[in-house]
């Protein structure tokens, strides 16, 4: 008997959008006018509503021990598939069957009461989880060793960072014996070192233990490693369903086809991004790449921490642009009002090896901390080669080029 059916499945929400206000006393005055008049008038109301599918007549079973990956661009329809299969919310139209207790992780703090302590939100997970407390007492220690919070076991977990966070509950959702386990792209906020030993627990427990494992992730290398079977996803379908292998082949290219987006986008009440861009477009390894990103201010901000971020095919961050102190002379500086930010730079030696590249940021201001992973598309060639050289094969190649010199010697 199958682990997880679900059938015609479709969840639909409704997006309201108002006219923009271009200050407090605008939005307060037009509020207060539209209660009147709804209050009057129940049926007017100048917030027009549009219908958004975000998953539409998904079909899916997934077998006892299967191990399967769900992929696709942001909005595709991910994160509501795995709400809908925990239980967090119901769909519009069709239905889920589930065997057995399911264990969720998607997102950071779910499942948890930030007044508990560590401890007490261990015992609670395990009783949500319809877990006898004798049972949950033999797990206990393997799940404190594993999440490596010891120290702060009897502290609220309001308390704790994100990280900690992470750890604690991956380690409950793991060793408390659910018969699914649903992981969504949340084990990204843990280290690197916490990422790999989670994947190598859902693979002994899938492997071992015969338990299903859903597993959304950006990191396409660790869907190939772990799952047998991927899922992909698009505008709330499923597109792809085969081996992992052919689904992360397929979502690479139609990733390639797709023209590059418009960057700018509204961040916060704080700042708006308004560009980035490359000069050339297209970088190359080993030669120069300028770039310049640009902010709009809405109120004065000061930008605290600024990163660019360069991520290969497979999801993984290649390397780092550190502009917390090369932004501008002095640093970052102060941006009054209704201001842009104009940051330049160049890359002296763009290290990469050839591939599709997407650029993500992360930045900090006193009220605010932004983080986008698709911000733009950069592709990098490699230049001519030199001396009848061949390029590697991409199997062969690593994440960045190391800038040395060698000579060569025979006796």
């Amino acid at each position: 008997m199958s682990a997880i059916i679900v059938e015609g499945l479709s969840k639909r929400y409704q997006i309201g959008h108002e006219r923009s206000h271009d200050t407090l006393r605008d939005a307060l005055s037009h509020g207060a006018r539209n209660l009147w008049s709804r209050l009057r008038n129940p049926g007017n109301d100048s917030t027009t509503l549009e219908e958004f599918w975000a998953l539409r007549d998904v079909s899916l079973r997934v077998e006892p021990g299967e191990v399967v990956g769900i992929i696709g661009r942001n909005g595709a329809g991910k994160s509501t598939l795995l709400k809908i299969l925990s239980r967090i919310t119901e769909p519009t139209t069709g239905s889920v069957r589930l065997r057995g207790r399911v264990a969720s992780l998607l997102e950071v703090g779910t499942g948890f009461h930030p007044e508990l302590t560590g401890r007490e939100n261990i015992f609670l997970n395990g009783a949500i989880l319809g877990m006898q407390r004798a049972e949950i007492r033999r797990k206990f220690d393997e799940i404190v060793a594993f999440a490596e919070i010891d120290r702060f076991l009897d502290t609220p977990v309001k308390r704790y960072s994100s990280g900690m966070y992470v750890r604690l509950a991956f380690a409950v959702a793991a060793h408390l014996e659910p018969e699914i386990l649903i992981v969504d792209e949340v084990l990204a906020v843990g280290d690197a070192q916490f990422q790999q030993k989670c994947l190598g627990k859902m693979q002994a427990i899938a492997a071992d233990q015969g338990r299903t494992i859903l597993f959304v992730s950006h990191n396409l290398k660790a869907v190939e490693h772990l799952c047998s079977r991927g899922l992909l996803l698009e505008r709330g379908r499923i597109v792809m369903n085969d081996t992992a292998h052919k689904v992360v082949a397929d979502y690479l290219h139609r990733v390639a086809a797709q023209p590059r987006a418009n960057v700018a986008r509204a961040l916060n009440d704080e700042l708006d991004l308004t560009g980035l861009s490359f000069a050339p477009a297209t970088g190359r390894t080993r030669e120069p790449l300028e770039f310049t990103l640009t902010f709009r201010a809405k109120r004065e901000c000061v930008l605290q921490d600024l990163h660019l971020f360069f991520y290969n095919s497979f999801g993984e961050r290649a390397t780092i642009l550190d502009l917390r102190d090369t932004a501008s002379p002095g640093g970052l500086r102060p941006v009054p009002a209704g201001r842009q930010l104009h940051i330049a730079g160049c890359i002296a030696r763009l290290m990469l090896v050839e591939g599709n590249y997407r650029v993500g940021f992360t930045l900090r201001t006193a009220r605010h901390f932004e983080t986008c992973h698709d911000l733009a598309d950069l592709p990098i060639t490699a230049p001519p080669s030199q001396g009848g050289l061949q390029p590697y094969a991409p199997e062969y190649q690593g994440a960045v080029l190391l800038d040395h010199e060698f000579t060569a010697r025979i006796d």
